[in-house]
């Protein structure tokens, strides 16, 4: 029996020509991604509340990018991101809800409300928003289109003093799940990637100290930390033709530490 595949089946993950907004662009996986969609032939709108940063970082892009300053926590302001990015560019292919915060380790107890709220406002309340800013874009220009959130290993296995930053993934992996029942039927779909435990500037509590990091990686079936180039791959693959019967899912990218 012969096996055929159409033309037309992506044999990459292409992303040339597609219209990104990517929040949380100025920090380390922010700028990651930036740099690999944007030499994937994408163009990338740049969203964050440090407008110098973005500066910096669109001049460093090789290919087209507009600058969006915003806070994701606050709803009018993704709204207007989605607006700006239409309007430039007629559409908005995929949305990447990448922004996200977490406090120092702090117990339950020490914690103030104030933090715990400032937790979930950014990495909760965020992704909901501009969820609902891309797909209201994105059924009006009647095109379909791709979310994908970045989470974290967190949500499945909490760790003691992240307990705000777990529960606000954990929040934002079950957010996911309904957004993609939800819009599956206009073409969009909604997946997460959750990052294991990657050398960044989140993570230098556990670099910095010899028995951490060993901790980390002892419990990493790889027996490393995660380097940036390990990331984009996946993002890549859910923003292009390659995942367009992937929805709901939430592709982890820890080298398997939940494997252990």
């Amino acid at each position: 029996m012969s096996i055929q595949l159409p033309d037309s089946f992506p044999a990459s993950s292409s992303v040339a020509g597609r219209r990104v907004v990517l929040t949380g662009a100025s920090g380390g996986l922010g700028r990651v991604l930036a740099l690999a969609f944007s030499q994937g032939g994408a163009r990338v709108a740049l969203v964050a509340r440090n407008q110098g940063a973005l500066e910096k970082l669109a001049g460093s892009l090789p290919g087209e990018s507009l600058i969006c300053q915003a806070d994701v926590s606050n709803a009018a302001d993704n709204d207007r991101v989605a607006e700006v990015v239409t309007q430039a560019w007629g559409g908005i292919d995929t949305w990447i809800a990448n922004a996200g915060i977490s406090p120092v380790l702090e117990s339950v107890l020490d914690m103030s409300p104030e933090t715990w709220r400032q937790v979930q406002q950014v990495n909760l309340d965020g992704v909901f928003h501009g969820a609902r800013a891309a797909a209201s874009q994105m059924i009006g220009v009647g095109q379909g289109g791709r979310i994908v959130v970045t989470t974290s290993v967190l949500a499945e296995r909490p760790r003691q003093g992240l307990s705000a930053y777990s529960v606000s993934k954990a929040g934002a992996t079950a957010l996911v799940k309904a957004l993609a029942m939800e819009l599956g039927s206009h073409g969009i779909t909604v997946n997460a990637v959750a990052p294991g435990w990657f050398d960044s500037p989140l993570t230098s509590f556990w670099t910095r100290n010899l028995n951490r990091s060993k901790e980390i990686t002892d419990h990493t079936a790889i027996g490393r930390w995660g380097l940036s180039e390990d990331l984009p791959g996946v993002y890549l693959f859910l923003a292009s033709d390659a995942s367009a019967f992937v929805t709901g899912s939430v592709l982890t990218v820890d080298g398997g530490y939940l494997c252990l």
